[in-house]
């Protein structure tokens, strides 16, 4: 059967992300995302990406693939993972109706300087910047002001996907507009455990900013407390490896409360939520936060740290803890509580969580990228030839 989006007349977006499906991770699950709902409402969708994971250079992926129904092309790359240079992107826009550039990396800038050759309606969606650390923060404030400036010149829209990016990118781009990121809550809806446990689940990249260290530090003064405390980790290798992350719990003591899950897939995590009742992230900075969503979505209480992306969920009258995961027994004391906050009503509080994630459905916020094409110029269908 042929579906809307395969029909020759349906424009086509393409979107330029440095790392794509298989890997796993925020960015990743946004672009998917975007891109199977815009491809059910009538439009073709490309993803140009690099034709390496980060986490294995030395493996080629397939140069071409369809993933859920999703064109994937991947293209060669050298330099920096955090500024690859693909210079052979501006091979795969020649028949597209809009470019939509995801995060502010290579493409970004190449893109902008290489309008007058490719001559394609660009947006650009931010998903934090490269602000998510405090490293080189004086050049980054400089190349922030200097080349971004001028590359999002060259965009018609700069999309914050959060408060604190529009508050960010606003400096710089008077046409910047907020659509924050949407988030999977069927993937692992209604999952975490029914009964309270004292166990906690935290997903994400393996990163330097993620305070993986401030987490373990909190579960040493819990497990003091109470032997029962288990936490999971879940994620993928970046600018940490799993063997820094395996020194770090025998370092605590912790080999027998924590477990250390890397690079499982869905089912293998919904597993783990499952047994589960709270979700602990102790990052310095987020985009936007959407595993904590995700996590909400399953039924999971939120312990956060008190980064401008959680802060900003919590001012929504989420039904999260902020707390300072700087300070072990501060956060130590918040996920406890946290803990007989759930147990006091369990029922009540998985369906404050649930409810509180459904506005952050995909089906909603594709609607918005959409009406945004659209009010760039691009129809639901062109004009037949």
């Amino acid at each position: 059967m042929t579906t809307n989006a395969q029909r020759t007349n349906a424009p086509l977006i393409v979107h330029v992300v440095r790392q794509f499906l298989p890997n796993r991770g925020g960015l990743e699950d946004v672009v998917a995302n975007l891109a199977r709902e815009t491809a059910r409402r009538s439009f073709r969708v490309r993803v140009v990406t690099l034709d390496t994971l980060f986490t294995a250079r030395d493996r080629k992926l397939p140069p071409r693939e369809t993933i859920d129904g999703i064109e994937v092309v991947r293209i060669p790359w050298s330099g920096s993972t955090r500024y690859p240079i693909a210079p052979q992107v501006f091979r795969h826009l020649g028949d597209a109706d809009l470019v939509h550039v995801h995060a502010i990396d290579f493409f970004f800038d190449a893109l902008a300087i290489g309008r007058i050759l490719h001559r394609k309606p660009m947006v650009v969606t931010t998903h934090g910047g490269f602000f998510h650390t405090q490293k080189y923060a004086a050049l980054k404030k400089v190349w922030f002001q200097t080349l971004t400036r001028l590359s999002a010149m060259n965009y018609r829209r700069v999309i914050g996907c959060s408060t604190s990016d529009i508050a960010q990118f606003s400096q710089i781009a008077p046409n910047t507009v907020l659509i924050e990121n949407g988030v999977d809550i069927g993937k692992f809806a209604d999952s975490a455990s029914r009964t309270p446990l004292r166990r906690i689940v935290t997903i994400g990249r393996f990163s330097v900013n993620k305070r993986l260290d401030h987490l373990l530090d909190a579960m040493r003064v819990l497990t003091g407390r109470d032997t029962s405390w288990h936490l999971d980790i879940v994620g993928s290798e970046s600018d940490l490896k799993a063997g820094d992350l395996r020194a770090e719990i025998t370092a605590r003591n912790l080999d027998q409360s924590v477990g250390l899950h890397v690079g499982i897939d869905n089912e293998a995590i919904r597993a783990l939520v499952s047994g589960a009742s709270l979700f602990a992230s102790a990052s310095e900075y987020e985009g936007f936060g959407l595993v904590a969503l995700e996590a909400m979505s399953a039924g999971l209480y939120p312990v956060l740290n008190g980064n401008a992306a959680y802060r900003a969920l919590a001012e929504r009258q989420a039904p999260v803890t902020i707390t300072d995961f700087s300070d072990a027994g501060t956060a130590a004391d918040a996920i406890g509580a946290a803990f007989d906050a759930i147990s006091a009503n369990p029922t009540a509080m998985r369906e404050a969580l649930i409810a509180a994630a459904r506005p952050y459905s995909w089906d909603h916020v594709a609607g918005l990228y959409i009406e945004l094409y659209r009010s760039l110029g691009i129809p639901a269908f062109k004009a037949s030839a």
